[in-house]
């Protein structure tokens, strides 16, 4: 029988660089297990670096965020910017801008969301960061063992397909990753077209008239 709670100090937690290494992500869902809702911490090592990447959710999740430690500056919609010192909560609706500075070294943001009216369902993405994360130490088997749990979890996913068609890009699987590229872009064609144009995962796959074909250049 599972233990009615667990606990766990935040430097416990594995640190996974995403968006390009500029932020260190702490899976707190992934290290609970938590089935309900989204909630992860993100990390900066250094003043001026990203601590919340510069996205926005499109139709997604209501998202709370929680400045633990250190000091963050976010910047939301088009020019509304938030001081927000430890302590700090910050709610941002779907659809709205989103990206946060750290102001202090090793500061830490938590982020919380679900969609309203919906059962929480994880995204893909954090199989392929924690993928991705595995093969740059070298752990290949590791890495697609994680990445095939995210795809066989929602095997419709075409963010799923990306990060599938990146890794086979990656491991020189050019066959595999042009077959998984096809299916991501049969569920999202606009925006898989525009990431893998300029994706360097996928360079090894660029000048084969099949991937040319595929992403319309």
């Amino acid at each position: 029988m599972a233990s009615a709670f667990e606990v766990a100090a935040l430097d416990e937690l594995d640190a996974v660089p995403v968006a390009g290494g500029a932020i260190s992500w702490r899976p707190v869902r992934r290290r609970f297990g938590i089935e309900a809702f989204g909630v992860n911490v993100f990390t900066a090592e250094s003043e001026g670096d990203l601590v919340v990447e510069d996205h926005y959710e499109r139709g997604g999740p209501e998202e709370l965020y929680v400045v633990l430690r250190g000091h963050a500056a976010f910047r939301l919609g088009d020019d509304d910017e938030i001081d927000a010192p430890a302590g700090t909560l910050v709610f941002v609706r779907p659809g709205t801008r989103r990206v946060a500075t750290a102001l202090e070294p090793g500061t830490a943001v938590l982020g919380a969301g679900a969609k309203r009216g919906e059962v929480f369902k994880p995204s893909g993405w954090e199989w392929g960061a924690v993928a991705f994360a595995q093969l740059d130490r070298g752990n290949e088997a590791e890495a697609r063992r994680v990445l095939e749990e995210g795809i066989a979890r929602d095997p419709d996913s075409w963010a799923g397909q990306y990060n599938l068609a990146c890794f086979e890009a990656r491991t020189g699987r050019s066959d595999e990753a042009l077959a998984a590229l096809t299916r991501a872009i049969e569920g999202e064609p606009e925006r898989v077209r525009q990431f893998a144009a300029g994706d360097e995962d996928l360079a090894p796959l660029r000048g084969d008239p099949r991937f040319e074909e595929l992403v319309g250049r």
